[in-house]
């Protein structure tokens, strides 16, 4: 029997799972709960997407009207800074393709 949990990651606005065991560890009906508890999070993964997505638009608009080069660069850091959470976000969404084929398998 595992022990999981899943934290709330504040960087990403989700909650991710703590697998503390291999997941080939773990009974059938414990990665039955983990995959359907993963499910109800992934599925808000979209949202938090487009809301990082309206985060950064409303960025380069102020971008493009800033004269301040180092303001200009604060923002072009929080620009990267959302944009890895979107390329983050979109790798904990493509997990549960890789948990599906292992179960499968």
């Amino acid at each position: 029997m595992g022990v999981y949990r899943f934290d709330w990651n504040e960087r990403l606005r989700i909650r991710l799972p703590v697998l503390e065991t291999e997941w080939e560890q773990y009974e059938r009906a414990e990665q039955l709960e983990i995959v359907a508890q993963w499910e109800l999070i992934r599925g808000t993964i979209p949202d938090r997407i487009m809301e990082f997505e309206r985060q950064i638009n409303a960025m380069q608009e102020r971008l493009n009207e800033e004269e301040s080069f180092e303001i200009s660069c604060i923002l072009n850091y929080e620009i990267a800074d959302y944009a890895s959470r979107i390329n983050d976000l979109h790798i904990w969404y493509r997990i549960d393709q890789q948990v599906e084929s292992r179960r499968h398998s």
